[in-house]
């Protein structure tokens, strides 16, 4: 296996360390700092620093988008130990389908489009509508 193989699993394992920091916390700014430092890290520690860029982005796209999903779960009555504990094993998964090839570059792909799509469709608030709700 070539550089492209493990810049693909760095890719992935960076999405994969994205889903885990933002469901611990659901911040999106701060999940993909702190992921994309850690899968910098991990990538240019072990293999090399192009493998740590793509380790990078890729915890930056994870945590950009696994952030609404925690978000609007929390929103909805979900426990924070529960939903790190559900985040947790599916990054886990998505950590384990990296070392599939080509898989870790449609991780750090999927993952914020999904984020992506949930922010669309989330509703906007309107502080106007509260006056009418009064009767």
């Amino acid at each position: 296996m070539g550089s492209w193989y493990w810049i693909g699993v760095l890719a992935g394992i960076g999405a994969a360390l994205g889903l885990f920091v933002a469901g611990s916390v659901p911040r999106w700014p701060i999940a993909a700092v702190v992921a994309a430092a850690a899968a910098a890290v991990i990538g240019a520690g072990a293999f090399h620093w192009y493998d740590g860029v793509a380790g990078a982005v890729g915890g930056a796209a994870g945590g950009f988008g696994a952030a609404p999903i925690v978000t609007g779960s929390l929103r909805r009555g979900g426990t924070r130990g529960g939903l790190a504990a559900l985040v947790g094993l599916g990054a886990l998964a998505t950590a384990g389908l990296a070392f599939v090839p080509a898989v870790g570059y449609l991780e750090a792909v999927a993952v914020p489009a999904v984020g992506l799509r949930l922010r669309r469709r989330a509703p906007e608030r309107h502080a106007g509508l509260r006056t009418l709700a009064r009767d």
